[in-house]
């Protein structure tokens, strides 16, 4: 029996006013002769923010980034992270 990783994108959730990105991927390991999934549900998560390079997600991903993310939505989050800044002197 040889064991193979896969990662899967099984969840891809669109969150806040700001139309941010969460991705989730389920870590699998599967039986590469059988295909039998062995272990499941060691998930790794990333998240996206308005104007992120997508260009190495997932055709789905860059999809929903295009659709979603206007020039509108990415000023605003330009807008809202400058008075998040901390000034230290």
């Amino acid at each position: 029996m040889a064991l193979i990783k896969q990662s899967v994108l099984d969840k891809i959730e669109v969150v806040t006013d700001f139309k941010i990105i969460q991705c989730r991927h389920d870590n699998r390991i599967v039986d590469d002769e059988t295909g039998e999934i062995v272990s499941q549900g060691n998930y790794h998560r990333h998240v996206l923010v308005p104007g992120d390079d997508v260009s190495g997600e997932p055709a789905e991903v860059q999809a929903i980034a295009a659709a979603v993310w206007t020039q509108d939505i990415i000023d605003g989050w330009t807008a809202y992270m400058l008075t998040q800044q901390v000034v230290t002197e």
